[in-house]
């Protein structure tokens, strides 16, 4: 049972820490994007859902690679 307890909060952290990032990046980018953007409504929150998924995904397969077989 602790195993399972691990690998989810492991996910968790990974999550946060994602989100963190994903956050800071997206405020770097945010002028570029919203010019190439403007018209798209809810621009903020449609770009920062799909920079958080991305960047998820890319934590879990980083994490994938590296793990134990």
């Amino acid at each position: 049972m602790a195993g399972r307890w691990t690998f989810v909060g492991i996910f968790a952290v990974l999550g946060f820490v994602g989100g963190i990032v994903a956050n800071w990046g997206y405020k770097q980018l945010e002028p570029a994007l919203m010019e190439i953007f403007k018209d798209v409504t809810l621009t903020d929150t449609l770009l920062s859902g799909i920079g958080g998924a991305l960047l998820t995904v890319l934590i879990v397969l980083i994490w994938a690679n590296f793990s134990e077989k």
